[in-house]
């Protein structure tokens, strides 16, 4: 005998295939939806439809966007001398939050991680060469994640940058603010002094 209705199952199922969402977390969703209005299960059906109608992702920079060129590369308040690179779109949004950085972006759409099969040719790095080979570029910001894969794709990008007589520079890491230095484990202590800047 079944657990539960078809449909049900099939929701719960489909559920399941999305990254962090495991079988109980899955039900519970499903049941959510179950419980919720009709007019709740057809809007979060149609903006999952237009996600997947809508978005494309920049011919620039491959960034996720509904226009093309998107946002940050149509701008011109945007300068076209600083770039920085990221690995995934998520990324960008956390760089905007800081109202910070004013130049453009460069999505690598993953990093090298050579234990899953991913290498250079899986990433967006030949139309990253390509912009840097306009000759407009004098600084790439890579921002990749502060761990061994993003770390990893940060030393084969400057190794491609630099003979390019393109500045290379990394984001700083260290301790957050609001953290304390007894929790700092080794690695991070060790990028917070390399990091350090005159005050």
């Amino acid at each position: 005998m079944k657990d539960y209705p078809e449909p049900v199952s099939r929701l719960i199922a489909e559920l399941k295939e999305l990254p962090g969402i495991g079988a109980k977390s899955a039900q519970r969703i499903a049941f959510h939806i179950l419980r919720a209005g009709k007019d709740n299960a057809h809007h979060l059906a149609r903006a999952i439809a237009d996600v997947k109608e809508k978005i494309v992702t920049c011919s620039v920079c491959n960034n996720v966007t509904d226009d093309d060129p998107c946002l940050y590369c149509s701008s011109p308040q945007r300068s076209s001398r600083i770039i920085c690179v990221v690995e995934e779109p998520p990324n960008v949004v956390a760089i905007e939050r800081t109202h910070e950085f004013k130049g453009r972006y460069h999505v690598l759409m993953g990093s090298l991680s050579p234990l899953t099969g991913i290498g250079p040719e899986q990433l967006k790095v030949a139309g990253l060469l390509s912009r840097l080979r306009e000759g407009e570029v004098e600084e790439v910001i890579l921002a990749t994640n502060p761990n061994i894969e993003g770390e990893a794709t940060a030393i084969y990008l400057s190794k491609l940058i630099k003979p390019l007589g393109i500045k290379v520079t990394r984001i700083a890491m260290g301790i957050p603010v609001g953290s304390e230095l007894d929790y700092a484990d080794e690695v991070t202590m060790g990028k917070a002094l390399e990091g350090r800047r005159e005050y």
